[in-house]
């Protein structure tokens, strides 16, 4: 559209006018250089972000002794296969095709778990098996039941293949102590929640991580694979499903790789893939189908957060297809410590169980910055709530108010199209005196939603060659 063209002499302008209106028109291009100049940085992350090399060494678990049918114990054999890989300089510990039932598996420096197709970890669910570790449970550290696979500052490791990790939760083992009905929860059979509080109560105390001992006698569910403090990771080609918490969880890491994963999960708190603390993490080609958020990048809860003070950063997410889940990617809600440069792309959205595509959620307890989240060239074909959902209210595990205000800022999705937006195609609400800032929708189209925006304390929110249902959108006024 071509707009008429005013011409001012400036004879007849104050000096103090020509000044503002040069002064303002940084200001007016910032939202565009800031993501095209953000995105221009990503190929220089991404190089920073190498796979782990090991040597040519192949350990097959059937020579320590491993069986195969899914009932003998193969804990120990998992155990002197890693320990004589790592202790001669690494390799491949393959796990052939079978299945192989076993406990947590402790993976070390230079070791490549590899699984082949047609290969079936099956992990037992007998939680005295599982033995007290450093952990961490919902964004607070922890001594707690071990995760499924285990790697605690380690560097070069994997676990890769076309085999199955298979955690073997259901209603009737691990699910049932989230304490919810629908997972098999009865009542006067063990729950979580009594743990969850004296977790909690303990981090906002203070309370040394050696002394917060969870596990036997208690109900705090292990992540599935957890790489704790590690460095050069990759978790490639394999499925897992079934898990007793998280899927995924690099926390206090740097420079990991999930690639060409598939998920199907449908527990409690079953989230993909947990970023924690964590930087230069590269997720790709890699399907979600889960019983909460599909991606969930996390920085500590509340005072544990703030303690630990390591915000995630350089999260990128890359041609993934997400199915059922609370959210597509999400940033929180433990998210204490912040989070910074988030690059989604060409992923794939859609079933009538996604709530949301892009979410971010946090409380005046947890507080935490969020900046710079960059979308683009992303397809939703059908979300329930919103296409981005920013939730500043979120409450969960009691009263989650105090002094800590979260803060938003930066948020750009360009290029983009959906099909189904649910409720709203946005719903942002911020507190007052701190408003979401610099929310911007460039060349999306977004049809089938009932409400276009639901805004409440947000600043600057862009609408550029946006169209919902049809109708081309202006930005609103009065911000």
């Amino acid at each position: 559209m071509l707009h008429s063209i005013k011409i001012i002499k400036l004879t007849k302008v104050n000096p103090a006018t020509i000044f503002l209106l040069l002064f303002a028109l940084p200001v007016l291009c910032q939202n565009e250089v800031t993501a095209s100049a953000s995105w221009a940085k990503l190929p220089s992350i991404l190089e920073t972000i190498k796979e782990p090399v090991f040597k040519n060494k192949i350990y097959n678990i059937l020579d320590f002794g491993a069986k195969s049918g899914g009932v003998v114990d193969n804990t120990r054999v998992f155990v002197k296969a890693i320990q004589k890989c790592t202790k001669n300089g690494g390799g491949m510990v393959l796990v052939p095709a079978g299945k192989y039932f076993t406990g947590p598996i402790y993976l070390d420096d230079n070791v490549n778990l590899h699984l082949a197709e047609g290969a079936e970890i099956l992990f037992t669910t007998d939680s005295t098996v599982y033995p007290i570790v450093h952990t961490s449970f919902e964004g607070t550290e922890l001594m707690n039941y071990s995760p499924l696979i285990y790697a605690y500052n380690k560097h070069n490791v994997a676990v890769t293949g076309k085999g199955t990790l298979n955690g073997q939760g259901s209603n009737d083992k691990w699910w049932s102590w989230c304490g919810k009905d629908s997972y098999g929860w009865k009542k006067g059979t063990p729950d979580q929640k009594d743990d969850v509080t004296r977790l909690m109560d303990m981090a906002e105390k203070g309370v040394p991580i050696a002394e917060r001992i969870f596990g036997k006698g208690h109900f705090l569910r292990p992540n599935c694979i957890e790489f704790f403090e590690c460095n050069q990771v990759l978790l490639q080609g394999v499925q897992i499903v079934n898990t007793p918490f998280w899927v995924i969880h690099p926390i206090k890491s740097s420079n990991v790789i999930v690639d060409g994963v598939t998920i199907k999960s449908h527990g409690p708190n079953n989230d993909g893939c947990d970023p924690e603390y964590s930087k230069n993490v590269w997720i790709k080609n890699t399907t979600f189908d889960t019983g909460d958020d599909c991606i969930a990048i996390k920085s500590g809860r509340d005072n544990d957060g703030r303690r630990v003070a390591i915000k995630s950063e350089n999260i990128i997410v890359q041609d993934c297809k997400m199915y059922d889940g609370h959210g597509g990617v999400t940033i929180g809600s433990e998210i204490s410590a912040g989070v910074s440069n988030v690059y989604v792309e060409n992923c794939l959205m859609d079933s009538p169980e996604l709530d949301r595509a892009i979410r971010i959620k946090s409380n005046s307890r947890r507080g935490g910055l969020v900046e710079n989240v960059f979308v683009r060239n992303i397809k939703v074909g059908e979300v329930k709530e919103s296409v981005l959902g920013i939730d500043l209210f979120y409450g969960v595990h009691g009263n989650q108010t105090g002094t800590f205000m979260p803060q938003v800022q930066n948020i750009f999705i360009e290029n983009s199209t959906v099909k189904n937006g649910g409720l709203y195609g946005v719903l942002a609400k911020g507190h007052k005196g701190y408003p979401i800032k610099n929310i911007r929708f460039k060349d999306v189209t977004i049809d089938k939603v009932e409400t276009e925006y639901a805004i409440e304390n947000v600043e600057n929110l862009k609408f550029v060659n946006t169209y919902i249902n049809g109708s081309l959108m202006e930005s609103p006024k009065n911000q």
